[in-house]
């Protein structure tokens, strides 16, 4: 019986514990990782359309494609969960602005090339934001084909193809 009574009280505890994890989830994102969110969370503040403030849930598929001398090419996959604080709320901390759990997520996937930790603005970066449940599998392959696009290479100069002369 008090067996029973320590593991129901731990799986509680756990319970507890896990929210406040997952809601701080953004500052244990790398610094890029993090510019990429924040394009995402920039492009629904602006649009009008879109009623909710929102904060970085998790993420659920990342590639990254290194091209040397500090060149980058990232694919961010996440999902980005409604608060309960008014849109354009500046604040992001989990005390602030509560997540709430009768709005869909908002499921995201961004596209962009680094230089040296900076996102470039050539070629342009992809943003692509809708509700969880309005995702259809022809937009995931759009995502993917955007990464595709971006990090296509028609081949480059070799050390064979140099002129010496």
């Amino acid at each position: 019986m008090a067996a029973e009574l320590l593991l129901l009280l731990l799986v509680c505890a756990g319970g507890l514990l896990l929210p406040a994890e997952a809601q701080d989830s953004y500052d244990q994102l790398p610094t890029v990782d993090k510019a990429g969110v924040d394009l995402a969370l920039e492009q629904l503040l602006t649009n009008s359309g879109v009623r909710h403030h929102f904060r970085f849930l998790k993420s659920v598929e990342k590639k990254e494609r290194d091209e040397g001398f500090g060149v980058r090419f990232l694919y961010h996959h996440f999902h980005l969960r409604p608060t309960r604080c008014a849109k354009g709320t500046a604040a992001s901390d989990s005390r602030i602005c509560p997540f709430r759990n009768d709005r869909p997520l908002m499921d995201c996937a961004v596209c962009y090339k680094t230089m040296d930790e900076q996102i470039e603005t050539t070629p342009e970066p992809y943003v692509h934001c809708i509700q969880r449940p309005r995702l259809t599998e022809e937009m995931t392959t759009t995502r993917m084909n955007h990464w595709k696009k971006m990090t296509y290479k028609t081949g480059g100069a070799t050390i064979m193809a140099l002129s010496t002369g």
